[in-house]
């Protein structure tokens, strides 16, 4: 069992040639509105790859939050509880995405910036005989810190992807067990460009693991020792949007059914680089047979 607690938004992507200088307005090619926010995305990602998942959200009372009910409904998210936020916006992501497959992405909240630590405590009881929490840093950094809290009291594996960087305490370090930001990232917490090194500084600062996910260079697994390097597989990318979603969601799903880090690190690499043959975010969350296929059968680049 593996519980998420995170964002929903509506994701709003246009495709073009390159991205526009500072000022410049440009032709897109394609537009897609879709479903996204990382914690539903990871949810999703989850429970695609066969994990049985509770989600804890908060959306609003448009449209658009109707919208994203149906659709977790849909993709077998029966145990979700979705709250309504009175006021404030379901929350929207616009993401522009260019020629070799790379994103910009900017994300207006609204009422995933509701979802408080009191909320948190209130539905603790999605945590009883799970195994894994997942969380990222869409929502209040007091939610975050209430959930990681509760999840320690009873006993979960807690992961968290710290997107979007912000600073984290020692405190809130230590309630982490594995800690999963990208390169960017992982230069914000620790102001090291070098990923390597910041994930071990990262890692001995909390005492848990850090896995640094790289793009198509694979991911960096520390411990707080030396760093060791984690292949992911070869893949024609198109849209890098959801891919480290999918890693998130996968890991969780891999460290739910009982896989040892490394069994479970080389799944979420696969689901990855699966994402990013697909546009868009949860629509590119791969399913459990694929996943099995690629790592049966497909290529790792190694360094």
């Amino acid at each position: 069992m593996v519980v998420v607690i995170g964002s929903s938004n509506i994701d709003l992507t246009a495709t073009v040639d390159r991205f526009p200088a500072r000022g410049e307005t440009l032709f897109g090619q394609r537009f897609v509105q879709s479903f996204g926010g990382k914690g539903a995305n990871q949810a999703v990602a989850a429970s695609r790859a066969g994990a049985e998942v509770r989600f804890l959200s908060k959306v609003g009372p448009d449209a658009h939050g109707d919208l994203i009910a149906a659709h977790l409904r849909a993709e077998g998210l029966s145990q979700q509880a979705l709250l309504r936020d009175a006021d404030a916006p379901t929350g929207v992501a616009m993401i522009v995405v260019d020629g070799v497959g790379d994103n910009q992405i900017v994300v207006v909240p609204g009422s995933n910036h509701r979802l408080t630590a009191a909320d948190v405590r209130q539905h603790a009881a999605l945590m009883a005989d799970a195994r894994v929490l997942l969380l990222q840093m869409e929502i209040l950094l007091e939610a975050v810190e209430e959930a990681l809290r509760l999840a320690k009291q009873h006993g979960l594996t807690t992961i968290l992807n710290p997107a979007p960087a912000r600073p984290l305490s020692p405190e809130l370090l230590k309630l982490v067990d594995i800690l999963t930001p990208n390169e960017t990232e992982v230069r914000t917490l620790t102001g090291v460009t070098d990923p390597a090194e910041g994930a071990c500084r990262l890692a001995l600062q909390g005492g848990g693991t850090v896995v640094v996910t790289c793009g198509d260079q694979g991911a960096i697994l520390s411990r707080g020792k030396k760093p060791t390097h984690v292949p992911t597989f070869i893949v024609e990318a198109i849209d890098s949007t959801g891919a480290g979603d999918a890693f998130n969601g996968v890991l969780a799903c891999a460290l739910a059914e009982g896989a040892e880090l490394e069994a479970a690190l080389e799944r979420a690499s696969a689901a990855g680089a699966l994402a990013t043959t697909t546009a868009g975010a949860q629509a590119s969350m791969p399913r459990r047979g694929d996943i099995d296929r690629l790592c049966q059968f497909g290529t790792k680049r190694m360094r």
